[in-house]
């Protein structure tokens, strides 16, 4: 009876050893277990475990063996299994570059505070053949191929940059034409040649007409604008060149050949000008109307008797005014083609970049 009572007891004791033995599961595999000298593979540990056991993997410092090198140790991985098991891996890159059957011994994994070794794998390294009677065929080292030119990769960064030229000349262009007082595009007609009278009386009845919008938002133009049909009309009358000459020494010459009186008002209407132009005076509305009723006077007192006679025979004009409309939309078409040309810029540089990184 007590004979029996003890195998019995054996024999759980030992099923239960079975049981804690299979609860930790260790093996090694190898990705490849054939490669050339220099190709690498991957040997993979694994081990599955209860859930919260900590494991600790082997670690390697050049080699893993002999000659076979360690390229890199991955990071373990956990993957969930069933019944509370976990499975974690990590995986060791390595190489050879030694030809020959290598002998790897079993690996010992810690679970806890105990070892566990995982199964003994091995791994071929062959040589490459190598025809040692036909040794004129082997050729030293290539140089570097230069990239084979490809329009498709620089088509879009030749096309911005003509765009981009392009945009720049028209600004360029529209900068003087703004900087100059003068339109986008000379008008060229071919009508009566006017006298010195009308031709100022004309400009001052176009000044008349915006009169209201260049007050208010841009006196400096008003005046410019006046002030230069006056300085047109007594170079062509008096024969003198007053475009080139200051406000003080226009009334000098005239006061030379002209009464005094006359002259009163222009010289006020040339010192509220420069007061303008140059002092940033603002001037009021009913300032700014007496100021052009004294233009017309000044012309209508000195204009000369052959005004009144015929018009002369006709003459090509080419019309450089510019209206304050025009210069608005000169402003906004060098904004936008500013930022057009800033556009094509980045465009090219970020081609470029991509085009060099490489």
């Amino acid at each position: 009876m007590k004979k029996n009572i003890f195998l019995f007891l054996l024999f759980v004791s030992f099923n239960v050893a079975n049981v804690c033995a299979q609860a930790v599961s260790v093996t090694a595999k190898i990705d490849s277990a054939q490669i050339k000298i220099g190709q690498q593979t991957k040997i993979r540990l694994q081990v599955l475990v209860d859930e919260g056991q900590k494991v600790t993997f082997p670690t390697f410092r050049d080699t893993v063996v002999g000659n076979v090198f360690l390229v890199k140790a991955g990071a373990p991985e956990t993957k969930k299994m069933s019944d509370n098991k976990v499975e974690i891996s990590k995986a060791y890159t390595v190489t050879s570059f030694d030809s020959a059957l290598y002998y790897i011994p079993p690996m010992v994994v810690k679970v806890g505070n105990k070892d566990y070794p995982t199964q003994s794998i091995s791994l071929k390294v062959m040589t490459v053949p190598v025809d040692t009677v036909h040794a004129d065929r082997f050729y030293g080292e290539k140089s570097i191929m230069k990239a084979p030119f490809v329009w498709s990769d620089w088509i879009g960064m030749f096309i911005f940059s003509i765009l981009a030229l392009a945009l720049i000349a028209v600004l360029v262009y529209f900068s003087i034409r703004l900087h100059d007082n003068k339109p986008i595009i000379k008008h060229i007609r071919v009508e009566p040649k006017l006298t010195p009278h009308q031709q100022a009386m004309k400009e001052i009845e176009e000044i008349k007409e915006e009169k209201l919008e260049l007050k208010r938002e841009d006196p400096k133009e008003y005046y410019t604008r006046l002030t230069e049909a006056i300085r047109k009309y007594i170079k062509e009358r008096f024969y003198f060149n007053a475009m080139e000459m200051t406000s003080e020494e226009i009334i000098d010459r005239l006061t030379e050949m002209n009464d005094k009186e006359a002259l009163s008002d222009l010289s006020v209407l040339f010192r509220t000008a420069d007061l303008v132009k140059f002092a940033k005076h603002a001037p009021e509305l009913n300032e700014n109307d007496a100021n052009l009723v004294k233009a017309v006077d000044f012309i209508n007192q000195t204009k000369a008797e052959e005004d009144n006679k015929s018009q002369q025979p006709t003459e090509i004009t080419v019309v450089e005014k510019r209206s304050l409309r025009t210069k608005r939309l000169l402003i906004g078409a060098i904004t936008i083609l500013s930022i057009g040309i800033a556009g094509c810029l980045i465009y090219i540089g970020f081609q470029l970049y991509e085009l060099l990184s490489w």
